[in-house]
């Protein structure tokens, strides 16, 4: 009789197994989406990194340049006047950048939003009877 109870408890555990079995299967899917969401973030906020420094130097070098060019250009006449506009003119747009650069961190979009979105549909089907 030991046996054949220990044969009907397996079998009343089967379904509750094969949810459990389901229920990581479903954990492990969830957790691959993530680490393939982190991947490619990663690789995307390099990127950006790269192109921003790249721009950023070379930027710098034309603004230097620009900067050497209006000086020699206005030496004999006005040549503080144009040193303290070029001056004003990068405040002004060191000022513009760092609001944009600030907004634009505001208002990112969540970085884990597509992994969000499965867990969601995970929740309605599992409230669903």
């Amino acid at each position: 009789m030991s046996n054949e109870e220990s044969e009907t408890q397996h079998a009343q555990h089967r379904p509750l197994r094969r949810m459990l079995s389901s229920v990581f299967a479903l954990l492990q899917t969830r957790l691959e989406l993530l680490g393939i969401e982190l991947a490619e973030e990663k690789e995307r906020l390099l990127v950006v990194l790269f192109l921003g420094l790249a721009a950023m130097m070379l930027g710098m070098m034309a603004l230097v340049s620009l900067t050497v060019l209006i000086a020699i250009a206005f030496w004999d006449t006005y040549r503080w006047q144009a040193l303290a506009g070029i001056t004003l003119v990068y405040a002004l747009a060191a000022l513009v950048c760092m609001l944009r650069a600030r907004s634009g961190l505001r208002d990112a979009p969540l970085v884990f939003d597509g992994l969000l979105e499965e867990f969601e549909k995970d929740r309605e089907a599992f409230r669903k009877p």
